[in-house]
């Protein structure tokens, strides 16, 4: 009896600290993401501290939904290889189910996200804010395309717009840095491809570029 009571004793303590440990690494986790928030807000010229605070928490909040999302769809992945690891055809059908399950959550976080947003702030710091979460990947790439390549026809540079901006509101919803940058490498794959059926030299405009920034380079140390 003694012994099948300190079994018990020993289980229930056992889930308390699992518990505990969880709720540690969730307070963790938020404060990581409050501060990564913050650099966000930072930026966005808000004066009043409670506004600045309440959309501090709405992207901080995002974060962990979004974490909540991706975290809960890999262990039902990892969990349905597990069990279906002979039948590799259904297991694939499967995965293929939840991974349509967490695309279809994300879509509406997203979309609940920035009514959240709005309701707070600006087009122009909601331009910001989705900027903040993929690094400026967008400013710097639209940038760069105009310098590399100078004589963009308007509607060229309109479309490369808009692929960058589509590729945007994925990555914004996307687990990691490198998932993030992986949708903008895919959404550039296309550019170039349109760019190259305009008639544009990708390889040759690039290597032109590069040598442009060279020379720019080398004089601005001649001349300090």
């Amino acid at each position: 009896m003694k012994v099948r009571l300190s079994i018990i004793l020993a289980l229930v303590l056992s889930i308390i600290c699992a518990k505990a440990q969880d709720k540690s690494d969730a307070a963790e986790y938020r404060k990581v993401v409050t501060q990564r928030a913050d650099k966000i807000v930072q930026s966005l010229g808000i004066a009043d501290s409670s506004k600045y605070k309440q959309v501090r928490e709405i992207i901080a909040d995002q974060y962990i939904a979004l974490n909540n999302i991706h975290d809960t769809r890999n262990a039902e992945v990892k969990k349905v290889k597990e069990n279906l690891k002979d039948n590799k055809e259904q297991a694939s059908a499967e995965v293929k189910k939840l991974e349509a399950a967490a695309d279809e959550s994300l879509s509406k976080l997203h979309k609940q996200y920035l009514q959240n947003l709005s309701e707070q702030l600006s087009k122009k710091q909601i331009e910001q804010v989705k900027n903040g979460m993929t690094y400026n990947v967008l400013p710097k790439t639209y940038k760069a395309y105009q310098e590399m390549l100078p004589n963009l026809k308007k509607k060229e540079k309109k479309q490369i717009l808009a692929w960058l901006t589509e590729a945007r509101e994925h990555a914004m919803d996307a687990e990691s840095s490198e998932k993030k940058h992986a949708w903008f490498g895919k959404y550039k794959g296309r550019i170039n491809n349109y760019l190259s059926g305009h008639g544009i030299d990708m390889n040759k405009a690039g290597k032109e570029w590069q040598e442009r920034i060279r020379a720019a380079n080398a004089q601005s140390k001649s001349v300090n």
